[in-house]
């Protein structure tokens, strides 16, 4: 993971499992497929607080970072992004009352902020009323206050959950935006 912050395109895949949500992410080539393996992140089965492990692969041997919500229920969570060691890399969380017809959320960081909100209205709106069709694609883009593009997420079609994340920004730390990407895919439906 040490050469990921020069990384502009990253791929996340959701791996098909009964029980645990599990998740490969890559950078990608120049012609978009997966390169290398850069995490593999597991949801914790039957946490009391919403987490998510990020390693360096499926042996699940060394963790590189994760995600743990501060409080066990809340519509607005704030999620902390933490490195292997516990050291704080920034945080998300979801704006509840703008996401009641786009859903809404805050990733930071030190010197950063970003606001990631659904491109449709009307593919949000079709997903919040039609649960079946929580498997249709969807697009977040997350811009700075100034307006400028921080990174996106795109969900392609698919019989598995894969994502497309793109990140024209230097500046942010790109565990910061695997974690958000994971996490689009693993709280979205919550």
């Amino acid at each position: 993971m040490e050469n990921i912050q020069e990384a502009q395109v990253l791929l996340v895949r959701q791996r098909i499992r009964l029980v645990v949500n599990q998740y490969e992410i890559h950078t990608a080539t120049p012609d978009g497929r997966p390169a290398e393996l850069v995490a593999f992140a597991q949801q914790k089965r039957l946490a009391f607080k919403e987490q998510v492990t990020f390693y360096t692969d499926d042996t699940k041997r060394t963790p590189v970072l994760g995600f743990r919500a501060r409080q066990v229920i809340d519509l607005g969570a704030t999620y902390d992004v933490t490195d292997a060691s516990g050291q704080a890399i920034g945080l998300f969380r979801k704006q509840f009352g703008a996401s009641l017809l786009r859903t809404t959320w805050i990733a930071e960081q030190h010197g950063l902020t970003a606001t990631g909100q659904e491109r449709s209205l009307p593919v949000a709106l079709v997903r919040r009323f039609v649960d079946e069709l929580s498997w249709l694609p969807y697009h977040f883009d997350f811009t700075a206050p100034d307006g400028h593009l921080v990174f996106s997420v795109v969900k392609k079609w698919g019989l598995r959950d894969k994502y497309v994340v793109t990140i024209p920004d230097p500046q942010v730390d790109r565990r910061l935006v695997i974690a958000m990407a994971v996490a689009l895919d693993a709280l979205q439906s919550r």
